[in-house]
């Protein structure tokens, strides 16, 4: 089972990251960093996903636990739980390592990696992503990503609520 084993891998614990990320940063590598609920994984979370991973070397997401998700999102989420959430990420090719926080922003865990890159989708504007003042006070760069139109696991709750397709 080297591939699960594999998958399993890429789940970092927060204490772990920081480790991880000095390797990578010595061997040169740009470090991407995002986070988010994921709580349904759909084309408009590929899509940024994709387009955060192009812009460096390595790409670290940063996970809600589901405890942080229902401070954010109500009590009727997360539909999927947390394990499943890191795993489904973890298992794409493009990402490098999933860290899950409790916090109600990932700005500690930013804090203790300081990626080159942050990237957030575009219902943000840079002054309001959370760490940006880290990452450019060391250099590095906040960019914000176009959403795709149509995507969102709020969307897509709501059709399966309502049986649409």
């Amino acid at each position: 089972m080297p591939l699960r084993n594999n998958i399993q891998d890429k789940i970092i614990s927060s204490a772990r990251i920081s480790e991880k990320v000095k390797e990578w940063k010595l061997k040169g590598d740009v470090i991407v960093f995002t986070n988010g609920c994921f709580d349904i994984l759909h084309r408009g979370h590929i899509e940024l996903l994709m387009q955060a991973a192009s812009l460096g070397n390595r790409l670290i997401i940063g996970l809600n636990t589901d405890h942080s998700v229902r401070k954010l999102k109500g009590k009727g989420r997360p539909y999927n739980d947390e394990g499943s959430r890191a795993l489904v990420l973890a298992s794409l090719l493009f990402v490098d390592a999933v860290v899950l926080f409790n916090e109600d922003t990932p700005y500690q865990l930013i804090d203790s990696i300081v990626p080159q890159i942050l990237v957030k989708g575009g219902d943000y504007r840079e002054d309001e992503v959370v760490g940006a003042e880290i990452i450019k006070s060391n250099g590095g760069k906040v960019i914000i990503v176009d959403l795709l139109k149509g995507y969102s696991t709020t969307l897509l709750g709501k059709k399966i609520r309502e049986g649409n397709s």
